[in-house]
């Protein structure tokens, strides 16, 4: 804020303090020269040297803005600077050029049109000095700045201070203005009020007596401004009541100034003055919670809050304005509260003046948000604006610094629609538009862009747009056919983009040239399945709109190409280990000989010595066949190559199979056993062949969940029958070792008393492949056959004769189970 000072020269104001600093401070009274000399020698160092750093600091300050004019801080510290040394010509050039770039403060602008008022206060001046003014209202909404210029205006218009009918026209036109910005402020507004009375009020006293009827009308004046005054919810709301109630007694309507009571007072002062009281007690709370915020995001919140919660379900749209005027003031530079308050003025005021200056002010204050250019053009256009002035808000949207390029398309195409619409309306001839503008616009908007939105859907929306209106509006068809061309040179990786350019071929009629296009670009490889569905396009286009001749040479290009391409992804996907797409939809079928082929589990089930002795003979079969046989020559390398990837293909496929069905297999077991709660179990696997023997050993929690599961023996599991018995780890560990010869293997410490249950489980033959069964969680249904059952332990004693005797029929050993499931 400005101080209120007459503003001279730096120069004279320090003289003048060294002169009444050298009367006060008295030199050494035995040599008051030599003193003297020497004090004011020292002073008049000091202010050298002071006046050299300002110097300096404004060079560099004026530097910085050469550099960087957009830099908001070094504008507001360079002001200060030349405020500070006086320089007044300068001070007037760096506000202009601030003002240019950024919406100044009211604190600034009122500083500003002080300095002005200081250094010229004639005549001449004062058209200048209410331009600032003007321009200082129009940036934010201030009632301190208003209340200044109407002061001005009453101090330094002649034609005001006369009370002429000139003047008296002019300042009420502007109290009427200050009032429809400001009057409604709930804690400033009143002040307006009080200047637009005491005004009012000294008319009267110019008015002569013999004119009753001049002075009536103007009492009247003043009347109905405290009558409008009471109707408005403000903080001052009660003095103003008492003011009145003043005033009505000293013009003999009012006994009593003194009384409080309403019933003196006409009764429709009463209802709006009570209705207003109300409006204010119910919106004390938030604008004291506006008032006491001690962060800015509280406080903006609590503008919201009182917006929405009050202003909006009222309804009035001038108390509606008012309110987001006063929140921009406080965040000038909030883009979201900018974009509501643009948003609410288009719905509410559609074309009117307020809401294209609200547009400029929002576009000054956030220049970086791409929305509010958009919407501004489109207010303009709204507006029946001018192309010259849409020009210049299109060209000045151009210069700001976007957050992301889809912005700035944003803007191109917003322009690009207004100008199609004008020039497709009657409008064009009168405002000379032409196609030629629109070519201009997406030239421009092709060659910023095309460099950062390569292979993007947007750049290929805008040439499809402009290659549409060249055909539709330029009546170019060549030109069209360029620019999809261009964008072919940009984008000529993009699949979409051929796919735009065949079917716009196709919508213009033009099937030669749709046709060789697919002949240009059937070849291109294109990212994932693009070559393969351009290929598939081709055969369909020749299908709907081709000859059958037409169709067997795009057959017979398409069908090397999408052979090509399919030995291309199966090597691909064999290098990464995973099976092709046709493979895996479409298994390869066993042939009968393997389907009729008998299993057995014997194979599975072969002790180590038994396997290795029955893989040695069929190893030794093998070569003797081999050698039975004539020697056949090598075959080509391609087919060597060719089968082992075929082979490689094949076990991958049987992998993927296999998986798929363990996945499925262990869902299910977790569903089976879900119940049961289960505290360990384990699943018996071959040493050598790591698959399923069928069986698994299950620790339960308690003996009431055992018998449960025992309840499930003989039930149906994937469509196998389930053998669900009681365990004797002691029992079976003895079967074993003697079963064993007597090779003894390390004992268990477990020493743990759980109720123990043994679960033979034959879901599917042991081709099916449940070679890596993994369940998660406590659900395990795989462990080697030699690991020793849950709960063994070495310390336990053998069993008593009288358990052996009860548990005569539950106990099953390993050989009993596997001979149950061969059975099965």
């Amino acid at each position: 804020m400005a101080d209120s000072e007459t503003l001279v020269s730096a120069q004279s104001t320090s003289l003048e303090e060294d002169s009444n600093t050298n009367d006060v401070l008295m030199p050494d009274a035995k040599n008051p020269t030599q003193g003297s000399d020497s004090d004011s020698e020292s002073e008049s160092d000091s202010d050298s040297e002071d006046e050299s750093q300002a110097k300096a600091q404004i060079e560099a300050l004026e530097t910085q803005l050469y550099n960087n004019p957009s830099d908001y801080d070094t504008h507001v510290q360079y002001i200060k600077a030349l405020r500070k040394q006086g320089e007044l010509e300068k001070l007037s050039q760096a506000r202009e050029a601030m003002s240019s770039v950024f919406p100044l403060t009211p604190d600034m602008w009122r500083e500003w049109a002080k300095d002005q008022t200081t250094v010229s206060s004639s005549l001449e001046a004062l058209p200048q000095i209410e331009k600032l003014y003007e321009r200082g209202v129009s940036d934010y909404m201030s009632v301190d700045l208003w209340c200044d210029y109407l002061n001005f205006v009453q101090e330094h218009d002649p034609s005001v201070k006369e009370c002429s009918a000139v003047g008296i026209s002019k300042a009420r036109n502007l109290f009427e203005r200050a009032l429809t910005a400001a009057g409604l402020h709930v804690d400033g507004g009143h002040h307006i009020w009080e200047l637009y009375r005491e005004f009012e009020q000294a008319i009267i006293f110019t008015i002569d007596e013999t004119d009753s009827a001049a002075k009536e009308k103007q009492i009247q004046r003043v009347r109905n401004l405290f009558h409008r005054q009471l109707s408005i919810p403000h903080t001052d709301l009660k003095s103003t009541l008492a003011a009145y109630q003043a005033w009505e007694a000293d013009q003999g309507h009012l006994s009593n100034a003194n009384n409080k009571e309403l019933d003196d007072l006409p009764s429709h002062v009463v209802s709006v003055y009570q209705k207003a009281l109300e409006m204010l007690n119910d919106r004390a709370h938030l604008e004291e919670n506006i008032s006491k915020s001690n962060t800015d995001s509280e406080k903006l919140q609590d503008f919201m809050l009182l917006l929405w919660l009050k202003e909006h379900s009222f309804g009035d749209p001038a108390r509606i304005q008012i309110l987001y005027e006063r929140a921009i003031a406080v965040f000038p530079v909030s883009a979201d509260l900018w974009l509501d308050y643009t948003q609410y003025l288009d719905k509410t005021f559609k074309t009117a003046r307020i809401v294209r200056d609200s547009y400029y002010r929002a576009t000054r204050n956030c220049p970086w948000v791409g929305e509010l250019w958009v919407r501004y053009l489109l207010a303009l256009e709204r507006c029946h604006a001018s192309e010259e002035e849409l020009s210049t808000v299109f060209e000045r949207s151009l210069l700001c610094t976007f957050s992301g390029f889809d912005e700035y398309l944003n803007v191109f195409l917003t322009r690009a629609d207004g100008l199609r619409r004008r020039i497709s309306s009657s409008t064009a001839v009168k405002d000379e538009v032409d196609y030629t503008i629109i070519r201009d616009v997406f030239q421009r908007a092709s060659d910023y862009l095309s460099p950062h939105l390569k292979n993007t859907e947007s750049l290929l929306r805008l040439h499809s747009y402009w290659a549409r209106l060249e055909l539709k509006y330029g009546k170019d068809l060549t030109a069209a056919r360029g620019v999809w061309e261009s964008l072919l040179k940009i984008c000529g990786s993009m699949m979409e983009a051929w796919q735009a350019y065949i079917a716009w071929e196709i919508e213009t009629g033009n099937i030669n040239e749709g046709r060789s296009l697919y002949k240009r670009c059937y070849s291109k490889r294109f990212p994932g399945t693009g070559s393969e569905d351009i290929c598939h396009s081709w055969l369909r286009f020749e299908r709907e709109y081709g000859s059958l001749e037409e169709f067997d040479i795009a057959v017979q290009k398409v069908s090397p190409r999408l052979q090509e391409l399919q030995l291309f992804r199966s090597q691909q996907e064999s290098k990464n280990g995973i099976p092709a797409a046709n493979e895996r939809e479409n298994p390869p079928k066993k042939s009968a000989r393997e389907k009729r082929k008998p299993t057995s589990h014997l194979v599975e089930e072969q002790p180590p010595a038994k396997h290795h002795k029955s893989a040695a003979q069929n190893s030794n079969k093998k070569n003797q066949n081999d050698k039975s046989q004539p020697r056949q020559s090598a075959e080509p390398s391609e087919a060597a190559e060719l089968k082992n990837k075929n082979a490689e293909r094949a076990k991958n496929q049987e992998i993927d199979k296999s998986s798929k069905k363990s996945i499925q297999f262990n869902d299910q077991c977790t569903a089976f056993v879900s119940n049961l709660n289960l505290q360990a179990f384990r699943l018996l696997k071959d040493k050598f062949t790591r698959k399923s023997r069928g069986l698994a050993y299950v620790d339960f929690s308690d003996d009431a969940h055992l018998a449960a599961a025992l309840q499930k023996n003989k039930q149906i599991f994937m469509g196998k029958k389930l053998s669900i018995l009681k365990s004797d780890p002691k029992q079976g560990r003895k079967k074993e070792v003697a079963g064993r010869s007597g090779r003894a293997e390390p004992g268990r410490t477990d020493t743990r008393e759980i109720p123990k249950g043994k679960i033979d489980i034959q879901p599917q033959s042991p081709t099916s492949g449940h070679d890596d069964v993994q369940l998660k969680g406590r659900n395990t249904f795989a462990v080697p056959r030699n690991v020793k059952p849950l709960g063994w332990s070495s310390r336990s004693a053998p069993p008593s004769d009288a358990a052996n005797e009860q548990e005569a029929d539950n106990p099953k050993s390993n050989d009993e189970f596997r001979k149950m499931l061969m059975k099965s």
